[in-house]
Formats: C-alpha cells, structure tokens, sequence
C-alpha cells in the first residue's frame, strides 16, 4: 500500500519537484502552502509523514513542528536553509527527525523518505510488549506506543527507536556510532552527537529525575546503555 506524504513548502516550484520525484517513487501526495493548512490537512487526510519547511509565511516550521509533536509521532523531515548547529538542535528538541538543507537534490530527498520509512517498518515488525521497573516504563511494540507508570507518552519516531534499540539489550554499551547508524540510517551525514540530544529529549519524557536518569545511562567514554533494572 502507498505512503502518504504531505509536501508543505510556500513555494510551488518546490513542491512541485518534490511531488514529482515521489510521485515517481510510488508515494502519494498531498500538499500544503501554509502551516496553518498544513496542520488542518494532517487532522483530515491523516498522511504517514510531513516534509516540512521552515520559512513558511504564517507558522514557521519549528511551531508547526511543535504543535504537531503535541498530539502526533508522525516522522518530520525538515527542510531549511537554516545551517547552524543550533538551529539542528532546536528542530531536534522539538521533534523532527530529519534535516535536508536547501538547495537539496530531489534524488537525496527521496532517499532520506525511504530510509525514514524503512526504519518505521523495522519497528512495526517487532510484536512483542517489554516492561522494566515493575511496570513504571513499558514499551508495546504491537502498538509503537510506551507508557510511564501507566500512562502513554509521546515520543518521536527516532526517540521510539532509541529507545528501543537500547531497551532489547540491557547493560549493552552502544556507542554513539553505533546508535546513528542503528537509529538514524548508515548513510546519515550529520554528527554523531545527534544522537545525545535524542537522549536528552527521551530522559525528559521517561525518567523521574532526568539528571539522575535510571534507565538511559551515560557511559563516560563510550557512549549509552539501558538499565533494564531501573526501580519506581
């Protein structure tokens, strides 16, 4: 069955060749000019993933972002011409899971669709529910959902895998390394250090002290483990 993404760019040369390249590729499209349309297209047509700009001329992209971040998991890959590091973080604090910096070439940016989509499909396989702590962090693969003492949290799409990949292996030492080519695809450009502002912003939603975290732990030197042993 094909994908849905939804192409929301002020500018219709833009969108007009990202359309065309995934409609090449077998995706289907919807559009939007606006981030205001934007966010009443994703209520009513309920797409699989938003390729969002960030100069838009209502919203900007990072409040787009947010707002949907609020009630949605749905993959975000920004578009921006936006190049400072910070400017990465702050899209990464707030949710989205992938950059391409303008100008891009239409070929790359379907590749990074497909990647996101593929990793999204990895985890859809995985029917199995893993609970640590007595129950206080519980994560159901059936249903791509985790909850915290009982209630269901939010999380990204890359923080879901993060978690994940960390979570199958307790007291397993991954390096930063490993965990952008498991979460983020091998042929992700970006640094490594990615990877601890995903932590960061998973310890905030599943720790009780997130500066005393119980179950990501930093390993000095090295990189993250899970401590599956983590108590209420």
């Amino acid at each position: 069955m094909s994908k849905t993404v939804l192409v929301v760019d002020d500018e219709d040369k833009i969108r007009d060749v990202v359309v065309s390249y995934l409609q090449q590729e077998g995706f289907l499209t919807i559009e939007a000019a606006t981030g205001a349309e934007a966010l009443h297209l994703l209520g009513t047509s309920e797409p699989e993933m938003i390729i969002l700009d960030l100069m838009l001329p209502d919203l900007s992209g990072e409040e787009v972002c947010r707002r949907i971040r609020q009630t949605s998991p749905i993959p975000i890959l920004m578009l921006t011409a936006k190049i400072t590091e910070d400017d990465r973080i702050q899209g990464l604090t707030l949710g989205a899971d992938d950059y391409v910096l303008k100008p891009f070439s239409p070929r790359e940016l379907v590749a990074r669709v497909k990647a996101i989509f593929r990793r999204t499909l990895e985890d859809s396989l995985l029917a199995e529910r893993i609970s640590f702590g007595q129950d206080e962090l519980v994560i159901d693969c059936s249903q791509h959902e985790i909850y915290k003492r009982g209630t269901q949290i939010n999380v990204t799409p890359n923080e879901y895998k993060l978690l994940l990949v960390l979570a199958r292996h307790p007291g397993r030492y991954f390096s930063r390394e490993e965990l952008v080519e498991k979460v983020l695809g091998f042929d992700f450009e970006g640094d490594s250090r990615t990877i601890d502002q995903h932590i960061k912003n998973l310890r905030q939603k599943i720790e009780k002290d997130p500066k005393q975290p119980q179950f990501i732990v930093t390993v000095y030197g090295v990189g993250y483990r899970f401590d599956g042993g983590a108590r209420p």
